[in-house]
């Protein structure tokens, strides 16, 4: 049985006292998060919104096992904020949906949530109208016409039913009965409420794809209402992918207990802690490229190097080689070594231990 099934659903409840430290503790990381982050002044401020979104939609998809370009992320959301960066990159129609969600998510926070919109969410995330290869119903909650909807996770055939949601023909009263209490003055935290809005919408699966990028960015939602603030500087997605596992564990097992949903809020309010805390790392990224670029503001450094070496400083993965740099320059070889060499005269990189096909390059520490 699952919680749908009870007959006191959805009057969900939880033990407020053995939350209510965990939930101060919280509360009082948000505060010096925000104001650690305001304190950076407005460049700052841009880039570390820019670094800490482009991860979100980066890591929200990558959970469903969807890659996507980080440059096209990146270039999509800088675009859409107004933001002047170099070497903006044209976004597949699939990169500009799920950006267009997220910063409507985050930057129209206290507009109502309506059943319109989430549909118009869910149109953007599927553009041509399919997930992958399969046609899939878009813009409309779904209809069950293949069966049950059921999540399962394990090899194709040989897969484990680890949850069924609700049958189509009550998602119309199921969901109007979500969106009036969201909607509506909330009865506790608003962390709380943005926990409970994650757990309610996902047992609920009304669409036929794309849910969990949808109660991703709805639950970002609510905790930029508990903030106050469009100014998103840490990423929940970032940190849920890290804990992937236990988070779809924590989930199965909140969708096959009881109403008391207290284990599930715990789990949620020490991910956003660790989310939180995340947000430290990418202060420091930030402060780091500040510090890089002022130390080589005034180096006639050409537009294949200025490329890279941002691309290194915005958390470049794996060992900078020349192939690697010629590929990202858009360049030959040769061309590729001599811009390295270059900054390595000028005490921009440095070479890492080793050397012949494997020579890589760092940055020096500024």
């Amino acid at each position: 049985m699952y919680i749908w099934q009870l007959p006191d659903w959805p009057r969900f409840h939880w033990d407020q006292e053995r939350l209510a430290r965990t939930l101060s503790q919280l509360r009082h990381e948000q505060g010096r998060m925000l104001g650690r982050m305001e304190a950076l002044g407005f460049r700052l401020q841009e880039e570390a919104l820019l670094r800490t979104l482009t991860q979100d939609v980066l890591k929200s998809s990558e959970i469903e096992g969807e890659k996507l370009d980080p440059d096209q992320v990146r270039s999509s959301i800088a675009r859409r904020l107004g933001m002047d960066i170099a070497g903006l990159k044209p976004a597949d129609r699939d990169v500009e949906g799920v950006v267009e969600m997220m910063l409507d998510a985050t930057r129209n926070f206290d507009r109502e949530m309506t059943k319109e919109r989430l549909l118009a969410w869910h149109a953007s995330l599927f553009p041509t109208g399919r997930s992958g290869m399969v046609r899939t119903r878009v813009g409309a909650w779904r209809d069950d016409a293949g069966g049950p909807m059921q999540v399962v996770s394990g090899p194709y055939g040989r897969g484990r039913t680890r949850y069924v949601a609700p049958p189509a023909a009550r998602l119309d009263d199921d969901m109007s009965a979500f969106l009036d209490w969201f909607n509506g003055e909330a009865d506790c935290d608003p962390v709380l409420k943005a926990g409970l809005v994650h757990l309610w919408f996902v047992t609920l699966h009304p669409f036929e794809d794309g849910n969990g990028r949808i109660a991703r960015a709805i639950a970002d939602l609510a905790l930029a209402r508990s903030e106050r603030s469009a100014q998103r500087f840490y990423s929940m997605s970032t940190q849920i992918r890290l804990e992937r596992n236990d988070y779809y564990d924590t989930l199965e097992a909140t969708q096959k207990g009881t109403m008391d949903v207290t284990g599930w809020q715990a789990w949620f309010l020490g991910c956003l802690g660790r989310a939180i805390a995340g947000a430290r790392d990418t202060l420091a990224s930030v402060l780091l490229k500040a510090r890089f670029w002022e130390r080589f503001a005034t180096e006639p450094l050409n537009d294949r190097q200025i490329k890279v070496l941002n691309r290194m400083l915005d958390g470049f993965e794996g060992k900078l080689t020349s192939s690697k740099w010629a590929k990202l320059a858009k360049c030959s070889q040769d061309t590729a070594y001599r811009d390295i060499l270059d900054l390595m005269d000028r005490g921009a990189l440095e070479k890492n231990p080793g050397g012949g096909r494997s020579t890589s390059y760092a940055l020096v520490d500024i």
